[in-house]
């Protein structure tokens, strides 16, 4: 099992899951209200939902290699890893989606000032950046509430006592 001073690897791993697909969803819904914002920040917002979602992997890697450690029976725990195999799917759905919208986006951007090879900017490709950012939205929306899900359970196994 991989530890950094003695810590287990996986609450450390965790935290940037916890953190980064809740601000990327958070930025997800920024991004749909206005066409200005998604030009603005759609390409950081899109970094660190990747960011998150890289790091979803290695938080479920690492928390195998931790449960197989403890070699305890937990019902909380079960339900734990039950809930994050859930967040992959989800959040992946969720990267595509926000992808999909922000260079929707900035292709019509693009094509709006004239950018060779581009082709003109219609108000349809607006308004598919525009629903593609609102679909992404919510499915950045589902991804933070599965993660608070998971967090949930993993934290009252924690502070319940894992070997209880």
């Amino acid at each position: 099992m991989w530890v950094i001073d003695g810590i287990p690897l996986h609450p450390l791993v965790v935290h940037a899951v916890v953190v980064l697909l809740p601000l990327a969803a958070l930025g997800a819904v920024v991004i749909a209200v206005r066409r200005s914002w998604r030009r603005s920040f759609g390409i950081p917002v899109l970094l660190i939902a990747l960011a998150g979602v890289a790091a979803i992997p290695m938080a479920t890697s690492t928390g195998s290699e931790l449960y197989t450690a403890l070699d305890v029976q937990n019902p909380v725990l079960d339900i734990h890893m039950q809930r994050a195999s859930w967040l992959l799917p989800v959040a992946l759905a969720f990267l595509v989606l926000l992808g999909s919208a922000v260079l929707t986006e900035l292709a019509a951007v693009r094509a709006e000032v004239g950018a060779h090879a581009a082709p003109a900017a219609t108000p349809t490709r607006y308004r598919v950046a525009t629903g593609l950012s609102a679909v992404a939205a919510l499915t950045g929306l589902a991804t933070a509430a599965i993660v608070v899900l998971v967090g949930h359970a993993g934290s009252m196994a924690v502070w319940q006592g894992i070997g209880q």
